[in-house]
């Protein structure tokens, strides 16, 4: 494994995208329960309604359609639910309008609008964020873990097809989680959060020479979907809860049938109606 987007060369006739965070590492659950929303109860000092909030931040970023929202959207939508439902949030419209028109939500980009509006739910939202990540870094790599059958699923699909983690996620933190248990062996490319968006990535990876039918993307939340959907290529959901369940499925069934070209019509439906209701 190894190499860059840009001189990447396709190698075998198929191609499987997999995600990383919640679909093949089991490290979105522990990055929410124990870092993201503690740190937004934290910042706005919300100990008073930490058990409910703290559970409806867990729905709107792991366990709905919103799964893998970006942070300052999730953290929009939560801070309204709060405004409304517990306490005031100051300057929480200045969050939403950056939230609904900034080309970029990052920590930079949210930097750069601090400069111009000076607004304290800004400002406390760049702090939760930079908080989140210390506190994410800091937690011990004995608790981020690969699913249950990854390797297993990985290593029987790399047989035949190339194999490129796609994620949106930190490429340093990717690295380190997927070298530690030995995944990289298994992989012939990483693009993580700095190659660009995952539609993008998969885009561009189409451009080495991929015929459409033959690409699959792995993933668990909507985003990954979409990013298929607007490539034209298939999708296989790793469902939340039944992670190991969808990874023994990937391995026994998925990767065959794009191989031998049965993955279309049935067998997709009826992954993305499972996809579906498992997130209703």
């Amino acid at each position: 494994m190894g190499g860059k987007l840009e001189t990447f060369q396709k190698k075998k006739d198929f191609l499987i995208c997999v995600d990383s965070d919640g679909c093949a590492m089991d490290t979105m659950d522990i990055k929410h329960i124990r870092c993201f929303g503690p740190c937004m109860v934290e910042e706005w000092g919300l100990q008073a309604w930490e058990e409910p909030i703290l559970t409806r931040w867990n729905d709107i970023n792991l366990y709905t359609m919103t799964r893998g929202i970006n942070r300052f959207k999730g953290l929009a939508m939560m801070l309204r639910e709060i405004d409304s439902a517990y306490t005031k949030i100051e300057d929480l419209e200045v969050l939403e309008h950056w939230v609904a028109t900034s080309d970029e939500l990052s920590n930079s980009a949210i930097e750069k609008a601090i400069g111009e509006t000076d607004s304290v739910c800004l400002k406390k939202a760049l702090s939760w964020s930079k908080s989140v990540n210390e506190s994410i870094n800091n937690l011990p790599f004995a608790l981020k873990k690969p699913f249950e059958g990854v390797r297993e699923g990985l290593a029987y699909a790399n047989q035949r097809a190339d194999v490129v983690i796609v994620s949106s996620a930190n490429l340093q933190a990717v690295m380190e989680e997927w070298e530690l248990y030995k995944l990289l062996d298994h992989v012939d490319l990483v693009l993580a959060q700095d190659t660009g968006s995952k539609a993008f990535c998969i885009q561009e990876l189409l451009k080495k020479g991929y015929d459409p039918a033959k690409v699959l993307m792995t993933g668990d939340a909507p985003g990954d979907y979409d990013a298929a959907t607007k490539n034209g290529v298939y999708y296989y959901p790793i469902l939340v809860r039944h992670e190991k369940d969808s990874w023994t499925e990937f391995r026994e069934t998925a990767v065959d049938k794009l191989l031998d070209g049965t993955y279309g019509g049935a067998y997709q439906e009826e992954k993305v109606a499972a996809f579906r209701k498992n997130l209703s």
